[in-house]
């Protein structure tokens, strides 16, 4: 029988929740989130980083076009620019929360992250069916 060796310097983090889960959260759930933009960098960007964090995530590159697939695809959040996002609270469901990508969130990955969290614990997304 092969032995296994432990190579773990710290705790064993692999069922600890990642990215917008929390603790009581259904095992496998990863939030879908919907990235409207035109800006080619920003969209990569945050697609990158919230794919590494373990969200579900699909982008657009219109308003148009988000709008369109929206209840095709119910996405649990919407990350838009001020533009696009002030459209998108006009014309889509009202239980999707759309969070605004400012200046900030384009430089600084971690307040991107802790606004789509903000937004996914605002609506408890677990409990909707």
């Amino acid at each position: 029988m092969i032995e296994a060796f432990e190579n773990r310097r710290g705790p064993d983090r692999r069922r600890m929740p990642r990215g917008g889960r929390r603790a009581g959260d259904a095992p496998g759930f990863a939030p879908l989130v919907l990235v409207v933009g035109r800006g080619e960098t920003a969209v990569t960007q945050s697609e990158a980083v919230l794919a590494r964090l373990k969200f579900a995530v699909t982008t657009s590159g219109t308003v148009e076009e988000a709008l369109r697939v929206l209840s095709g695809i119910r996405p649990d959040v919407v990350v838009a620019e001020p533009e696009a996002a002030s459209r998108i609270r006009l014309e889509a469901p009202e239980h999707v929360p759309v969070v605004v990508m400012d200046d900030d969130m384009r430089d600084n990955p971690d307040a991107l992250i802790e606004g789509i969290r903000y937004a996914l614990r605002a609506n408890d997304i677990t409990t909707r069916p």
